[in-house]
């Protein structure tokens, strides 16, 4: 994992669970054509760029995952169906097919321990620092899947127990009215795994922010993302640290 501005103090913690897309050496391509992994099945296209640009601009610490989400999903739990996968979105993962009890452990300890890990030091020395803490995770997707168009601009994903998230999809549906999607495209479920793992039982407040894929395709529209982005962040902040 790579971390930018550790022990930054600002609310926000930002975090990428598929900001990155390197393959261990030893796996080569996991099977796959060069065109496949610039794919979104191999990472979520330009948060690694976003989560920069926020990080920098909101002086927050951000981390993220520099290995493909196809050597192992750190937004899964390991040993879920999905936390290794041999197919995504119809292309066959071959690396992945048959893995031993071993070679799945070591994807684990050596990618997804290390970086849950990382996060949850983060976490606990911000608690210790007595330092407010909003768990930002940044995702994109893509603006259409299996025949379906995605409209949406950004989507709020959360379980209805987020004030911070509750704030943010506020803020955005003020501003964007339908382009702001309410657990669109995807709803927050037991499928996912970093922010429930280290929001619930630890009194944290978190956004999980999907960002349509096209608005971050270059460094123009990352920027301009994280512009409107980082606004609405700060206005909701302003309104829950009030409270």
């Amino acid at each position: 994992m790579i971390v930018e501005k550790a022990g930054a103090r600002r609310p926000f913690l930002f975090i990428g669970d598929h900001a990155g897309r390197a393959i261990p050496r030893r796996l080569g391509r996991l099977g796959l054509g060069p065109a496949d992994l610039e794919r979104h099945i191999a990472w979520d296209i330009g948060v690694e760029g976003l989560g920069l640009i926020l990080a920098c601009a909101l002086n927050a610490c951000f981390i993220r995952q520099a290995y493909s989400r196809l050597v192992i999903d750190c937004n899964r739990a390991p040993g879920s169906e999905s936390s290794i996968p041999t197919v995504s979105d119809g292309t066959p993962i071959p690396a992945n097919v048959g893995l031993s009890p071993a070679e799945k452990a070591l994807r684990v300890e050596s990618i997804y321990r290390p970086y849950q890990d990382r996060i949850g030091a983060e976490l606990k020395a911000r608690r210790a620092g007595n330092v407010r803490t909003v768990l930002v995770a940044l995702h994109s997707f893509t603006p259409s899947l299996e025949g379906f168009d995605r409209p949406w601009r950004y989507g709020v994903l959360h379980r209805g127990d987020s004030p911070f998230s509750a704030r943010m999809l506020a803020a955005m549906s003020g501003a964007l009215g339908a382009l702001a999607g309410d657990n669109q495209p995807y709803a927050m479920d037991e499928t996912d795994n970093t922010v429930p793992l280290h929001s619930r039982g630890h009194d944290i407040d978190y956004l999980e922010l999907e960002v349509r894929q096209d608005l971050l395709g270059e460094a123009d529209g990352q920027a301009l993302v994280a512009r409107e982005v980082a606004r609405f962040l700060t206005e909701a902040d302003a309104i829950v640290a009030a409270r």
